[in-house]
């Protein structure tokens, strides 16, 4: 009886100890008593090459923190979504090559809008996005790696179903986006925008949507192919509000990156006509 008493007392202990270092553990863990500096940027370089990575000489890292003042391409925003582009490369070239719109063009129109993710979400990116080197692709009421709404999705459809839109761009559009037979399409639209491990449509819709929008300027006489940040100034407002002129303006959307505010045009624009990620082609 007496043994059996010790060893009870003995068990009772080690789940008080056991308690006490789970408990401990938790209370470290909330105060950030275990937060290790430079432990997000040692994972990092574990998944990307260091020869992706935007910002990795040490005369920048003072750019990288949040408290100082940087260029959007010195930002840890940019550093995530260059090493997500890069993983995408071949799903881009491949969008590319089936709707004609250029690689860095589509691209030009992700970048922006990661961007503004990533800066918006900030715990969210520390956490999952910044340690992981990929792109977000679902942010509020916006899908896809570009933030594509389900209604412009299906208006985007459309355009390229009805040879008398203003946007239709061309014959081969509607078979790149069509369904199968007897498929929900409301669902399997979300789920084709959503999809984290292939962005295949997302990139797919940004491209039919860019498009679009040139063949509804090219139409009424305005070549806007080589103008990144329109054409991305028109993906963010919106189908509505593209009105084909000879003096367009650049805008859309602030973004506030390295502590400078930009346009989502504007961010688009600086992107395309920089030399960052140069794998990835006009």
């Amino acid at each position: 009886m007496k043994k059996l008493k010790i060893i009870l007392t003995i068990f009772v202990l080690i789940f008080a100890i056991v308690g006490f270092l789970f408990t401990s553990v938790f209370i470290a863990m909330q105060f950030g008593w275990l937060n290790v500096r430079g432990s997000i940027e040692s994972r990092n370089n574990s998944i990307m090459p260091t020869d992706t990575l935007i910002g990795s000489d040490p005369s920048d890292t003072s750019c990288l923190d949040t408290a100082t003042t940087c260029r959007w391409f010195d930002t840890r925003e940019w550093e995530v979504v260059a090493g997500g582009l890069v993983k995408d490369k071949l799903l881009i070239e491949r969008v590319a090559t089936e709707t004609g719109v250029s690689s860095r063009l589509i691209s030009a129109v992700v970048v922006p809008e990661q961007i503004r993710f990533f800066t918006s979400n900030r715990e969210v990116f520390k956490r999952y996005f910044e340690p992981l080197k990929i792109l977000g692709s679902l942010s509020a009421f916006s899908l896809g790696v570009s933030g594509i709404k389900q209604d412009t999705a299906k208006k985007i459809e459309e355009h390229a179903l009805n040879p008398n839109s203003e946007f239709y761009p061309g014959d081969s559009y509607a078979e790149l986006l069509k369904y199968e037979s007897g498929i929900n399409q409301d669902e399997e639209l979300f789920n084709r925008l959503t999809n984290e491990k292939d962005h295949y449509f997302s990139y797919l819709y940004t491209a039919v949507f860019i498009k679009e929008i040139l063949e509804q300027w090219k139409k009424a006489g305005y070549d806007i192919s080589n103008q990144p940040q329109i054409v991305s100034t028109i993906f963010n407002i919106g189908f509505s509000k593209s009105k084909p002129n000879s003096n367009p303006q650049v805008g859309g959307t602030k973004i506030t990156v390295g502590g400078i505010d930009y346009t989502f045009g504007e961010l688009s624009g600086l992107f395309y006509q920089s030399e960052k990620i140069p794998e990835i082609n006009r």
